[in-house]
């Protein structure tokens, strides 16, 4: 959030800034709990009632968000909850059902994404109001589409306590799966050495770009991340073949 209002503040008004404020308030209250609960609830699918009895078979943020991952939400708009725990043991096929439960949260961000973008495409439908569909893509498609496949991305990282972690241990052999979660600690530390430097942002980029280009070819609106594109595309809807 503190990252998009300065590098929007002189554009934002003050409607702007209450859509920005409930978009973020969404992504913490909503998104990252449905994540979470997302892991939980295929785990319990699949067997494993650990989340369950730990209270985290739950959509109740204050049971899933971790200090640290919700800072980096709210300043560089990807972060992380608290992981869902889940012992292997209990499952049915551990390697089958650990990459599906390691799958269930990027795949609820995906979703959600989806969806944040449909519920726009529909606005653009019956909203004429230009200011106004101009708050509602900063809520939609700024932050909830944004932010959900920035989530979905990061959280595919092979990095504890991320999601690729998980994933990538159930798909390497066991001996490599041993020495990711020997080095883990380090191999964070230089997860975010690397986010803060920018070392990442190619790659990440490239991911979101990919993911984000898709939802839009969904929701038939290829350009939908790009805001001057839409802009364009509303104020001069006779124009729209040109951009």
């Amino acid at each position: 959030m503190l990252m998009t209002f300065l590098s929007n503040r002189n554009t934002f008004t003050t409607i702007d800034l209450l859509f920005l404020f409930l978009a973020y308030g969404a992504v913490l209250l909503v998104c990252l709990p449905v994540h979470e609960f997302a892991h939980g609830l295929v785990a319990y699918w699949c067997g494993d009632r650990t989340a369950k009895y730990q209270g985290r078979l739950s959509l109740n943020p204050f049971r899933h968000l971790d200090l640290m991952g919700t800072l980096m939400i709210l300043t560089v708009g990807i972060g992380y909850a608290k992981p869902v725990p889940v012992n292997t043991y209990n499952l049915r096929n551990r390697k089958r059902d650990m990459i599906l439960v390691a799958m269930a949260g990027p795949i609820s961000n995906f979703l959600m994404a989806l969806l944040s973008a449909g519920i726009f495409r529909i606005c653009c439908l019956f909203v004429h109001d230009v200011e106004m569909l101009f708050s509602l893509w900063i809520l939609l498609v700024g932050v909830m589409v944004s932010v959900n496949i920035s989530l979905m991305v990061f959280n595919l990282l092979p990095v504890p306590p991320l999601d690729g972690s998980r994933l990538w241990s159930s798909l390497l052999p066991g001996r490599w799966a041993y020495t990711l979660e020997q080095y883990s600690q380090y191999i964070t530390i230089g997860l975010f050495v690397l986010l803060f430097t920018g070392a990442l942002d190619v790659p990440l980029d490239f991911m979101r770009d990919t993911v984000g280009g898709a939802i839009g070819f969904l929701v038939g609106e290829p350009d939908l991340l790009d805001f001057n594109k839409v802009w364009i595309k509303l104020l001069y809807p006779q124009l729209a073949h040109l951009v």
